[in-house]
């Protein structure tokens, strides 16, 4: 937080107290001699406060997200979206958005980029990543807006103009069908920090996450987490690598807008805001109202996280048994696996307790391929060493 801050800027976009600004924000520099850019929006509160980030569109066909984005700073400048809430008078502090991380691929809609046909999501900045190679363009861009997030020097601003962020959230969709959720990452400890600094990381994100109001899935186990990269992810490199509070929110569907769940992730925005104490509760008008409104309640009452699962042992085509929302135990039948002339093959049951979060796309499966997404029965820690995997 830096409560002597005037003027805030984020390349071309600057804002003084009481206002709001958009504009762009360069990245790269494209063959066809143009810049590579990406939009941002400053809106700068009255007082002085905490930052809040918010992003989406860092997969270029999770278009929910990006319309949460959008419409949460419609809403803070008093703007005709669908939402009529508080102004920025109101604000102590300031709201930073980029609703477009990967303008690549959405130009493709798609969820990889054309530059190397790799998740973007992954090459965030991780000082245990080691490569014998220089970086290439899609982890330069992935550093440099990092490094406006965390206020370093060379974001594109001034540095005495950019403020790092207090926390960030980082909207994305999931699979078709699927359930709105947050993700809470386990905070990893080690050579970053220490196990007490790691534990202190992990309640203030629960706090905020908390707030958002939507089921929590707390991220997969230590060991799994930094195997599949996700320390790389946005949100992960800003809560590990930066020890910046920051969580994923997964908006359903992926592809189309669903304007339920953008309403539902505005107001998710707006009380992490009255939680970080840069707006009142009576300053959130009835017009945005409470998560609550427009996401139901986790269907079971401990904690879970996120599991890609259970795996098919035959090849065939896959019949779904049961659909997303409903509460699993573990034996129970999630699909059977018939052949292509509609001979039973197999069956594929649950191996945890919890409920079903979407299923995963396609009919044709192979042996050892996941049959959906799973919210299950979670006992283990939120700090962890990353070191050993422990959880």
């Amino acid at each position: 937080m830096n409560a002597d801050r005037s003027r805030l800027e984020l390349g071309s976009a600057g804002a003084d107290p009481g206002a709001v600004d958009r504009g762009w924000l360069d990245v790269a520099d494209l063959p066809t001699g143009t810049s590579e850019r990406l939009p941002v929006l400053v809106a700068n509160g009255a007082d002085p406060g905490p930052t809040l980030w918010l992003t989406g569109g860092v997969h270029g066909d999770e278009a929910t997200g990006v319309a949460v984005v959008l419409e949460t700073m419609n809403a803070l400048a008093g703007g005709s979206g669908p939402t009529d809430a508080a102004t920025l008078e109101s604000l102590a502090g300031a709201v930073v958005a980029v609703p477009v991380v990967s303008p690549a691929g959405l130009r493709r809609n798609a969820r990889y980029t054309y530059y190397d046909d790799e998740d973007p999501n992954r090459h965030f900045p991780d000082a245990d990543a080691e490569s014998a190679r220089p970086p290439k363009l899609q982890e330069r861009i992935d550093a440099r807006l990092y490094g406006a997030i965390v206020g370093e020097a060379d974001a594109g601003s001034d540095p005495a103009d950019v403020v790092a962020a207090d926390v960030l959230i980082d909207c994305h969709t999931a699979g078709v069908d699927s359930e709105p959720f947050a993700i809470r990452d386990r905070v990893l400890y080690g050579d970053r920090r220490t196990e007490s600094e790691a534990r202190t990381l992990a309640a203030d994100l629960e706090s905020v996450v908390d707030a958002f109001g939507f089921p929590t899935l707390t991220e997969y186990p230590a060991a799994e987490y930094v195997e599949e990269d996700l320390q790389r992810s946005l949100a992960g490199a800003v809560l590990n690598e930066a020890g910046i509070p920051a969580f994923t929110a997964e908006l359903g569907s992926h592809s189309v807008v669903d304007d339920r769940l953008v309403a539902g992730g505005v107001a998710g925005a707006f009380a992490v805001a009255v939680e970080l104490g840069m707006l009142a509760p009576d300053d959130v008008s009835a017009g945005v109202g409470d998560p609550g409104a427009h996401v139901e309640t986790a269907p079971v009452d401990y904690p879970v996280r996120r599991y890609r699962g259970p795996t098919t042992d035959v090849s065939g085509l896959v019949r779904h048994r049961v659909d997303a929302g409903e509460t699993i135990a573990e034996g129970d039948v999630l699909a059977e696996i018939v052949s292509a002339t509609g001979e039973r093959r197999g069956t594929v049951e649950a191996d945890h307790d919890g409920y079903v979060v979407s299923r995963c796309e396609g009919m044709a499966v192979y042996e050892g391929d996941p049959i959906a997404s799973l919210a299950v029965r979670d006992d283990g820690d939120l700090a962890v060493s990353r070191e050993n995997g422990d959880d």
